[in-house]
């Protein structure tokens, strides 16, 4: 265990959160209970890491004039130290989350991703590694081009200063437009990777999450498939060592709950767990968050 702060750079999302019942209606109305809530993947890691213990959190992202005050507030108000840029030209991305009630609170997303597409390399000082034990790196990052650039810089930087680096990979399908070989290529250097059981099979080309885990432990020493419901495995040097069962819950909205897990998977593990531990201590955030509408963990007392 090393003593320092956790830095997570990613993106800050404004979360626009719609619950109906069964399908859409096309051409007319259907019914939802719609909320309005501060989001985003690497936002809400950070929350949720503060909320599980980590001492001291940091969230490096990119937002719009528009909401910057907000989320600055809201951050601050999880624990989270926020460092961020304001874009003088675009607006904060916004997400629309549907998520049907009828179907275990699946989620479909639409996404405009705003300022936080243009997070770049010039955004990045090695001073922002200053007292940090661990980096943490959305995968959006890795959707554009200035992002990609950021993840190279800090990477190296990262690397320079011995300072490991977990990342998720965040989307499926921006994972399969981006292309899963120039993918691995970005992520080289990674120490700890975060998928879910499509993004592992989407990686390897394997229909199994076993396999696919497995095969992604020989580039990465550390690989946290997360199930969902049945849990999630960890994978190192080319084998499955642990499986660790889901922790029981009925589902309001499933919105955040990968990143809930992450959060609590990196503050115990910073804790000095070891890494089964701080998988069981992620898939109990994860429970914890599909029972709460919105991605971010319940407010401290």
């Amino acid at each position: 265990m090393k003593a320092g702060a956790l830095l997570v750079v990613g993106d800050v999302i404004t979360d626009v959160v719609a619950r109906h019942r069964g399908p859409l209606a096309p051409g007319t109305d259907t019914a939802a209970a719609v909320r309005t809530v501060p989001g985003g993947a690497g936002a809400n890691v950070a929350c949720w890491a503060a909320c599980w213990g980590a001492a001291e959190v940091r969230l490096l992202g990119r937002v719009g004039e528009d909401a910057a005050a907000w989320h600055a507030r809201e951050l601050a108000a999880c624990g989270v130290r926020p460092l961020l840029v304001v874009d003088p030209q675009a607006p904060t991305g916004t997400v629309i989350c549907l998520v049907d009630r009828d179907a275990a609170a699946e989620r479909t997303f639409l996404t405009d991703s705003g300022a936080s597409l243009r997070l770049g390399p010039g955004d990045w000082s090695d001073a922002l590694l200053d007292g940090v034990a661990r980096l943490h790196l959305s995968g959006y990052l890795l959707f554009s081009e200035p992002g990609r650039a950021f993840v190279a810089v800090a990477l190296e930087a990262a690397r320079v200063r011995g300072v490991p680096v977990s990342l998720d990979p965040a989307s499926a399908g921006f994972l399969a437009r981006l292309g899963t070989g120039r993918f691995l290529s970005l992520v080289e250097g990674v120490d700890v990777l975060l998928p879910s059981r499509d993004e592992a099979c989407l990686l390897t080309g394997l229909p199994g999450v076993a396999d696919a885990a497995a095969r992604l432990s020989r580039r990465v020493p550390l690989v946290v498939a997360k199930q969902g419901a049945e849990g999630a495995l960890l994978a190192r040097s080319g084998e499955v060592c642990a499986r660790v069962p889901a922790v029981m819950a009925t589902p309001r909205d499933s919105t955040g709950a990968g990143d809930a897990f992450t959060g609590a998977f990196l503050a115990a593990l910073m804790a000095g767990a070891d890494p089964e531990h701080a998988v069981a201590e992620g898939c109990r955030a994860g429970a914890l968050a599909v029972r709460r509408v919105g991605g971010r963990p319940p407010p401290p007392a």
